[in-house]
């Protein structure tokens, strides 16, 4: 959690944005580390793991014949392997194009080194998919490997094409946050909020039609050959995209990690002091041989910041995606699971005409939105008390010595810990029980094998529930996380399009634009990543949970059980508001 805006924007007086008295600012630097980096490398290593076992679980489960399951299974794990060392190659070509352009340049563009390393390992992914599907599975008829490279390419293509996407909404010199700087001007803080809304629900539009063209390539690509040897061919493809997108995953979390460290060493040469300290100049002259320059310096940091902003904007859509689309893959077993375990065909109840569809469609986006709010609120209530703690500890002083009190800063880090664990548990345990209370609920209570099947399909209608459920927390979470994140992009690039543009610190428009960003900081860095790992674990938990429901011996009882884990999912859902509350 960022407190150091809030504090700015509240307190009387004016001071640094990282002034070393403000204890907030220690606990920014540490939250940057959290939410902008581990966080997401965290929820991008998961990912990984779980793609990789979904599509490993479809191969033994949807493809027949046990020679052609090995050889799918040794090319699914030599590619990964190969996209591994193209990601580290990438690094090194990368590294050596910038080195002969930029390191005699006064000046540079910090968003075109991020953005050649990630089309160089995009293409160069590209060009190995295709080489060791041809090695290892060109023996396969009809052109399998050219069908399969072509589907994982879309997801690698689309690993590069969602962060430009991306920028087009955070990027300083992007025209949304253009407009969002103009709507400061115009009508202060209250029309900054307004255009950064707009940002991002047009970037969930646009980004949802990347989506959708990469997995309508994956579906087209899979109607030539593939259903010969799988059943749901489609499904497979969906899981490959995802593949192939975390084929970049290195680069992603990399270049999302780029955003933290060039926020930190901004506040870091901030918190030095190093400007104020008598004969600094020529003692680095004489030791390092250069005469420094602390306003290009101060330059070159802030306009570093804001890309590293755009790039740590552009890796969250690329890891929810891949959440998303891997999703769909895993959903694929528990549709194996409903067809062995009840004996029906999927279809028959998985259909828009079974009214349980919709109903589960319903209970997923309300979720999502439940879970939005949820987050912000936790958010909320340990910023103010935070703020509450730096207004009565900060040290303003001009005859004290201007450094920053490791105590004080401690206890910041600790009350925004606190708080963001006691939304956690509320948010954890709601998460939970409505899993398995839906999916208690959907269980085909009354059925019995003895049953026509006609009277079968009756009373596995309810199935349908939870497997809508499932579909509606992956696409509502989708849109939201997407939204989240880059309306908080662009509050937050908008800002430094004002200090480092403009020149305008201190001022009311720079003013305006920090409470903004303000609003960002638990869109981008709370909501919306965490979103990633809410959509993960409710399909892999659902799916064991779906598993005890279907089983016959518990059926008698699951819709009670199901209510009674209902009513605790609403407990929790009471306490995330109305125990977090400011005053309270």
């Amino acid at each position: 959690m960022n407190m150091r805006e809030q504090v700015l924007s509240d307190l009387p007086f004016k001071i640094g944005e990282d002034d070393p008295r403000n204890p907030g600012t220690i606990a920014d630097c540490v939250g940057d580390n959290a939410g902008d980096s581990v966080g997401p490398t965290a929820d991008g290593f998961e990912t990984y793991g779980v793609t990789g076992v979904a599509l490993i679980s479809f191969i033994v489960l949807a493809v027949a014949e046990p020679a052609l399951q090995v050889q799918l299974l040794t090319w699914i794990f030599v590619m990964r392997i190969f996209m591994i060392i193209t990601s580290i190659v990438s690094f090194w070509i990368n590294g050596a194009i910038s080195q002969a352009k930029y390191s005699n340049a006064d000046d540079l563009d910090f968003e075109k080194p991020l953005t050649s390393l990630v089309w160089i390992t995009s293409l160069l992914s590209i060009v190995v998919t295709f080489a060791i599907s041809y090695l290892t599975i060109s023996d396969l008829p009809n052109d399998l490997w050219i069908t399969l490279s072509v589907i994982i390419s879309a997801g690698t293509l689309g690993a590069a094409l969602i962060p430009e996407f991306t920028k087009l909404f955070t990027s300083p010199k992007s025209t949304h946050v253009k407009e969002v700087v103009v709507a400061s001007q115009e009508g202060g803080a209250s029309l900054n909020i307004l255009s950064g809304l707009v940002a991002g629900n047009f970037s969930a539009f646009w980004q949802g039609m990347v989506f959708f063209l990469l997995m309508f390539i994956a579906y087209f690509a899979s109607t030539f050959g593939l259903s010969n040897f799988m059943i749901y061919p489609s499904i497979f493809a969906f899981g490959l995209v995802a593949f192939g997108m975390l084929g970049m995953g290195p680069v992603t979390i990399a270049v999302d990690s780029y955003g933290p460290v060039t926020d930190n060493a901004q506040s870091i040469y901030e918190l030095s002091l190093i400007e104020e300290i008598p004969g600094i100049s020529a003692e680095i002259e004489r030791d390092f041989g250069f005469k420094p320059d602390f306003e290009k310096s101060k330059h070159y940091l802030e306009a570093n910041d804001g890309a590293g902003n755009t790039f740590k904007a552009t890796a969250k859509p690329v890891l929810i995606g891949t959440a998303v689309v891997g999703a769909t893959t895993m959903i694929f077993s528990l549709i194996l699971v409903i067809k062995n375990t009840l004996g029906i065909e999927p279809e028959q109840v998985l259909t828009l005409l079974n009214p349980y569809t919709i109903l589960g469609f319903l209970l997923g986006g309300a979720v999502i939105y439940w879970f939005s709010g949820a987050s912000i609120q936790a958010v909320t209530t340990g910023a103010s008390r935070a703020v509450a703690y730096i207004k009565e500890n900060i040290n303003l002083d001009p005859n004290a010595p201007k450094k920053a009190d490791t105590a004080k800063s401690k206890e910041v880090v600790k009350i925004c810990t606190v708080y963001a664990q006691k939304g956690m548990l509320n948010i954890f345990i709601a998460i939970f029980s409505f899993a398995l209370a839906f999916a208690f609920l959907s269980s085909p209570t009354g059925l019995e094998d003895s049953m026509s099947p006609a009277d079968k399909l009756n009373f596995a209608l309810p199935v349908s529930l939870f497997v809508s459920y499932l579909i509606s927390i992956a696409f509502f979470g989708l849109y939201q996380a997407i939204f989240m994140a880059n309306a908080g992009g662009a509050w937050d690039n908008a800002k430094k399009v004002i200090e480092v543009d403009m020149k305008e610190k201190g001022t009311e428009l720079h003013a305006a634009s920090v409470v903004g960003d303000t609003v960002g900081d638990p869109f981008k860095d709370t909501s919306s990543v965490a979103l990633n790992p809410i959509i993960k674990f409710t399909t892999l938990f659902g799916l064991l949970a779906m598993e005890i429901a279907l089983s016959e011996h518990f059926r008698a009882v699951a819709h009670y059980v199901g209510i009674a884990f209902f009513v605790v999912a609403l407990y929790f859902v009471y306490r995330s508001f109305y125990k977090m509350r400011i005053r309270d």
